[in-house]
Order: C-alpha cells, then sequence, then structure tokens
C-alpha cells in the first residue's frame, strides 16, 4: 500500500449547503485510488460525511481532515463552534439543536455523532463551550481489529 502517512484537509465554509458532501467525497475517491476495502471506504464517507454536515450546522464551519496509514484511518473535525454542552445528550439518537431552518431543508435529524460512532472503532471528543469542538474517529483495518458488533468502540469526553 504504502509507508508514509497520507493526509488531506479540506475547510468547510459556513453556510455553503451547495457544497455539503464534497470533502466526504473526496476523501472516498482518496481511499479507493489508494486500494482500501470498499467497507472501510463505505464506513469512512459515512463519518466523514456527517463531521461535514455538523461542522456545517452547528458550528458555522470548519476542518476536515483524513490521516491514512498502513494499518488504520483517523479523520478529525475540528471547529470553533458554541462547543456541545452535554456530550452524552448530543449522542442520543433523535436529538439534535439544529434550527427550524435547517430541519426544513431534511438536515439535523439528530444522527449524526450516533452515525459517527457506529462506523467508526474509535471515536473521542474533545468541546468546550464557547470555544469549539474537535472530535477525532478512527478506523482500523485489521480483520480482527475492525469488529462490526462495535465492540471497542467508545465516545468519550475530555
Amino acid at each position: 500500500m504504502f509507508e508514509a502517512p497520507y493526509v488531506e484537509e479540506y475547510s468547510v465554509q459556513a453556510g455553503d449547503f451547495t457544497a455539503i458532501g464534497e470533502a466526504s467525497t473526496k476523501f472516498r475517491a482518496t481511499l479507493k485510488m489508494l486500494g482500501i476495502p470498499s467497507e472501510i471506504v463505505r464506513r469512512a464517507a459515512v463519518v466523514a460525511y456527517e463531521a461535514e454536515m455538523n461542522a456545517l450546522i452547528h458550528a458555522g464551519g470548519g476542518t476536515l481532515s483524513m490521516t491514512v496509514t498502513p494499518d488504520h484511518l483517523e479523520i478529525r473535525a475540528a471547529d470553533r463552534g458554541p462547543g456541545i454542552p452535554d456530550i452524552a445528550l448530543a449522542m442520543q439518537e433523535g436529538y439534535s439543536t439544529a434550527s427550524d431552518e435547517i430541519r426544513e431543508l431534511g438536515f439535523g435529524a439528530g444522527m449524526g455523532l450516533p452515525n459517527i460512532e457506529r462506523n467508526s472503532d474509535t471515536m473521542v471528543i474533545d468541546t468546550e463551550v464557547g470555544a469549539g469542538t474537535v472530535l477525532m474517529a478512527t478506523i482500523r483495518f485489521s480483520a480482527a481489529e475492525n469488529q462490526k458488533s462495535g465492540e471497542g468502540r467508545q465516545a468519550a469526553e475530555q
């Protein structure tokens, strides 16, 4: 495959719904080009898309980066939005702080963080109210470590 980590980073612009999904689509194309197995590509695309949507909807933009190593990939979403006051609440399926305007567009169903957790092997959220959020999701390539049952997946406050 490759020896050195491969890194891509994209900016998510505030309010730009016409560009939503561009970063996750580019990540998917890169992973396919690198020969990453299709199940990993699918999971990474879900994680990246949901993180991209969260940055746009809740934080007014941010950055989305992907680092690919020989044994895993990491997706990092960072923003300077309002932060997440209650991570446990935000992790509940269906819970959303999206505005009515966002919901009228068909977004903000409260599935973003649960979908990210479900499709990653580990997920860590570092957030500070009023300062922003950094989300790190890791997907391992090893079949032994890559349990679809969800074992080993974690969401953590830091």
